[in-house]
């Protein structure tokens, strides 16, 4: 039987945090997304990212409160979000980061995904939620 449809690209992920502001801005300056829509009665925000979104429910609002305890340690609401940057410029994009006091704990490495292998680079937003930040695949070889 053929798919009615294909999968293009991530439209979205959300993510439940415990301090909305704290994640919003922690998105914003360090990622560079884009507050693109606030519904303050879920407690839900949606920014742009490149041609997807990350939408940031509060676990005390009306949304967030039906899916149980917050995030943390031992309690992840999901594994990791991989974002596909270019270009990918280790030591500027540690730079960066560091900046915004967050820790990167390794160096890059290769890594499978939507456009074949790459270097990535993994950190964790204010709640522990991992992000990943891939560059282009490398040519086969």
């Amino acid at each position: 039987m053929e798919m009615p449809f294909s999968v293009q690209r991530i439209d979205h992920v959300v993510f439940r945090v415990r301090d909305l502001s704290r994640s919003i801005a922690f998105y914003q300056a360090v990622l560079g997304c884009e507050v693109v829509r606030r519904r303050a009665h879920l407690g839900l925000v949606h920014l742009r990212a490149g041609a997807s979104m990350i939408d940031l429910v509060s676990v005390d609002g009306a949304l967030g409160a039906r899916g149980g305890a917050a995030p943390g340690q031992g309690a992840r609401n999901v594994d990791h979000l991989c974002l596909r940057v270019e270009p990918f410029d280790e030591a500027g994009i540690v730079a960066h980061l560091g900046r915004h006091g967050v820790a990167v704990p390794a160096a890059a490495e290769v890594n499978f995904g939507a456009e074949g292998d790459g270097l990535s680079l993994y950190f964790s937003d204010p709640d522990g939620n991992v992000i990943e930040l891939k560059g282009p695949a490398r040519p086969p070889g």
